[in-house]
């Protein structure tokens, strides 16, 4: 959290939106490493990941669809990872110029 005050200068909404956002790119990149490594998805928390992930990443989810399995997880699920990121930083930012 020091780095987000110290980043975006003490404005709670700005540091409110990046952590969201950086939570958001968090629980799709375990989802990920989760799936690549082949996790027991009869696991709470492996299937809480994974549902969170589905639901976070539902618009890029089939975006491109490739083989084999990994490469289309990787694939769609970092995508909205890095655009949560991307776009969370640059509304954060954006918010604490005001």
């Amino acid at each position: 959290m020091a780095t987000h005050t110290r980043h975006y200068g003490g404005n709670p909404a700005a540091i409110a939106i990046a952590v969201i956002a950086d939570i958001a790119a968090l629980v799709i990149g375990l989802w990920i490493l989760m799936y690549v490594l082949d996790a027991n998805q009869g696991n709470s928390l492996v299937d809480f990941i994974q549902d969170s992930a589905r639901w976070l990443a539902g618009w890029s989810r089939d975006m491109f669809v490739v083989d084999p399995n990994w490469w289309r997880v990787l694939l769609n699920y970092g995508i909205a990872a890095i655009v949560y990121l991307a776009v969370g930083h640059a509304l954060a930012k954006a918010v604490r110029r005001f």
